[in-house]
Order: structure tokens, then sequence, then C-alpha cells
């Protein structure tokens, strides 16, 4: 059995979460370099818009907003829940990755709504370069924030049955890194994409 160390909080109190946390900084750095290269990609072939239309012609600042108001409040809601774990509250954190991943659904049902927008008005994928790689970058994080749904479920069912202990602070501590990171990651496509391509 672990040795756990009651003067450190819960998901660094055995060795071998220092480990996994560890690890899953290491992963994060491959996580920028995927993102890093779909931003590069974006910033070349952002003016390729053939006879397909631009981003000014396409973005609708009322989702964007939406999308970045829903997506702040989760990372807000998350480091809640890892605070109310910290307390030893296991009501608090459940609620509180509940609320997580119900605005988590609601970012997603946004950015569904914009693909489909997209589609109606002829942006495709394959209509032009730019098209391609900004639904390609979009997806690709609206597929991350997909997988991070399942992935706190999963974590909401295993404090639900076992309670707080060091296993399950570990896994939701790194669920939280996840999400803050896939929060950074949107900031950057606000910014980059949306609204420089809305100037």
């Amino acid at each position: 059995m672990a040795k756990v160390d009651h003067s450190r909080p819960l998901e660094y109190s055995t060795e071998e979460n220092n480990l996994k946390i560890f690890g899953f900084w290491v992963f994060l750095g491959a996580e920028i370099m995927l993102f890093g290269t779909l931003f590069a990609a974006y910033f070349t072939l952002v003016d390729r818009t053939g006879s397909g239309p631009a981003g000014a012609e396409i973005f609708e600042i009322g989702p964007v907003l939406a999308e970045t108001f829903i997506l702040l409040a989760s990372s807000f809601t998350i480091g809640l829940a890892i605070h109310a774990m910290r307390l030893g509250s296991k009501k608090a954190t459940l609620s509180f990755m509940a609320v997580t991943l119900l605005l988590g659904l609601a970012f997603l049902s946004v950015e569904i709504y914009e693909f489909t927008h997209y589609a109606h008005i002829g942006a495709g994928i394959t209509v032009s370069a730019f098209t391609s790689i900004l639904l390609t970058t979009l997806g690709t994080h609206g597929l991350h924030v997909t997988v991070g749904l399942f992935w706190g479920l999963f974590i909401m069912i295993q404090i639900w049955k076992r309670g707080l202990n060091p296993e399950t602070a570990n896994k939701s501590f790194i669920f939280s890194l996840y999400w803050h990171f896939l929060d950074v990651v949107w900031i950057f496509i606000f910014s980059f994409i949306y609204l420089k391509g809305m100037m």
C-alpha cells in the first residue's frame, strides 16, 4: 500500500500521485505542440479562401461570446470543485464538477449550432483551405471538450462510489488541469481566430 503523506494536499499525498501529475504535465506539453501546429497551419492558410467566405463574413460575435463566457465559467467551477475536494466535501466536489460538465455541454451545443451555421452559409470543410483549417482547429478543441465530459463523468462516478481518497483526488486534480488547458486554448482561439478574423 502506498505511503500517504497527510501534510500534503490529497492529490499529492503519495509518490505515485506525484508521478502521475508530472506525467500529465508532460502529456499537456504534447497537447501544446498539437494545438501549436494547428495554429501555425491556420495562420498560414487564413487568407487562402478561394471562392469561399472569409472569417469576417461567417463569424458571429454572439455565439463566440457565449462560448467564451461558458468555458471561462466552467474553469471557475472546476476550480471550486478542487477547492471543495481539498476541504474534504464530497457533496460540494460532485456538485461543482456537475456544473462544470453541464457548462461544457452547453459550450458544445453552441459550437454545434456554429458548425451548422457555417455549413448552411456554404463554409464547409472542403470549400477552401481557410474553412478546412478553421473547422479542423475548432473541431479538435471541441473533440477534446467532448472527451473531457466523459472523463469528468467517470471521475464523478468514482468519487460517488469510493469517496474522496488519494486516488480519486489525484484523478480529479489531473482532470482540472486538462479542463483549464482547454480554457487557455480557447482564449487563443477567441483572440487570434475570431477577434482577428472579425477585424
